[in-house]
């Protein structure tokens, strides 16, 4: 993900920037009134999964109520702490993965390319913005899919669309929502966060490793434009000639330089679609707020984003930094009361703007946006998802032209 095009002349030049909003700020509730972590239960709930034997599922549930978090509450505050910095112009935030992941993709060499993706732009960034990069990984997590409709019909005959793997599986003997892929899930977004984290700490991000962080077949043949092939290649070059004088000299050996040089921070994040299982990773914190600790940071999708509907309800309540997509569909009043219930508090950079317009209606509605959310007092990120907005079919396949996504 990258910066909205028609920020601010400000927000431009610092990446990502935070609309203007005032400077104080409400001290944070233990709970926001009447909200509990299951208090989404009494609202209308969108996307919901039907299953078969209510039973089979609270049982599920129960489970996963008794299994241990995934992520510790320390790393989604200095996720939040980082987020602040975003929106204050200090950072850039650069968000990446999978649309939705597939339980398949838990293996040791589909994770390590995403990783290796990820460490590559976020170096450019730092490179060529001269300023520092939140990573934010679509890992460990994004299993499940909104569907504009709950059945599809194929040769004749209705099936329950597909909704993902936590849901039910891709093929037609398979289609019946399943309790049990809540438990793979969890146990597949488990194994993720442990491989990531573990290739962290062995180093895996040392800045002196960088030439490992190609991927083996990526010899950027799919780059269609040879001169923008020719100037990313540079770019890396430029790099890595820059890294290579600075272990000569010694330039990165100190204390300061080495924590910078060795290691980053790699936070990990999903869409928060299915309400059952997120309330079962929701936990108090020791400061009397709730996490959910089934990742750092959760979204709201466009199709979910009722003002009074129960995926708003429960992420009012939740302690996480959190995101929420925008399209041309939100109107700009409707933008800040959502604002308004969502980070009741006015904590800079509590909320990500997901901004998924498409070329084409970027400029019609974004500056609305922007001033709504200027009017609010909020300060929000600003981000830019340039892949679902640009979505065409061609000859039956979903296609994003370049073009588009980098207008």
């Amino acid at each position: 993900m990258a910066p909205t095009p028609s920020s601010p002349p400000a927000a431009r030049a610092a990446a990502v920037a935070g609309a203007s909003g005032a400077d104080a700020k409400m001290p944070p509730a233990a709970a926001p009134p009447g909200w509990a972590p299951d208090s989404w239960r009494t609202k209308s709930v969108v996307q919901d999964v039907r299953y078969a034997d209510p039973d089979h599922l609270n049982r599920v549930l129960g489970k996963l109520a008794h299994l241990p978090p995934l992520v510790s509450e320390g790393e989604i505050k200095r996720l939040k702490r980082q987020l602040a910095e975003v929106a204050e112009g200090k950072r850039f935030l650069l968000q990446g993965g999978d649309c939705a992941e597939l339980f398949d993709y838990c293996s040791q060499s589909p994770i390590q390319k995403k990783l290796k993706v990820l460490l590559q732009m976020s170096l450019i960034l730092v490179w060529g913005g001269r300023t520092s990069v939140v990573r934010i990984a679509r890992m460990a997590g994004q299993y499940a899919k909104p569907r504009s409709k709950p059945v599809e019909t194929i040769d004749g005959r209705e099936y329950v669309a597909f909704r993902g793997d936590n849901v039910n599986g891709i093929d037609l003997a398979d289609r019946e929502p399943d309790p049990e892929r809540l438990l793979g899930a969890y146990f597949h977004s488990a194994a993720t966060v442990n491989y990531v984290r573990s290739l962290i700490a062995d180093g895996f991000a040392d800045l002196h490793r960088t030439e490992e962080w190609n991927l083996d077949e990526w010899d950027l043949a799919h780059v269609r434009n040879p001169l923008v092939r020719l100037e990313y290649q540079a770019i890396v070059d430029r790099l890595y000639d820059a890294l290579d004088f600075m272990r000569t000299i010694g330039a990165d050996s100190s204390e300061a330089a080495g924590s910078t040089m060795h290691s980053v921070d790699m936070f990990m994040s999903h869409e928060g679609l299915l309400l059952d299982y997120e309330q079962q990773l929701t936990r108090p914190g020791t400061d009397g707020r709730h996490y959910n600790l089934g990742t750092h940071f959760l979204w709201i999708g466009d199709r979910t984003r009722q003002i009074d509907g129960a995926h708003v309800e429960f992420f009012r309540g939740i302690a996480n930094p959190i995101g929420l997509k925008v399209g041309p569909s939100m109107r700009p009043d409707e933008l800040a009361t959502i604002l308004d219930v969502l980070d009741p508090n006015f904590e800079t950079g509590k909320v990500t703007l997901i901004s998924r317009y498409g070329s084409a209606a970027i400029s019609d509605h974004l500056p609305a946006h922007i001033k709504a959310v200027q009017k609010s007092n909020h300060k929000v990120v600003w981000c830019c998802d340039p892949m679902h907005g640009n979505t065409e079919t061609v000859n039956g396949i979903k296609t994003r032209r370049f073009e588009n996504i980098i207008e």
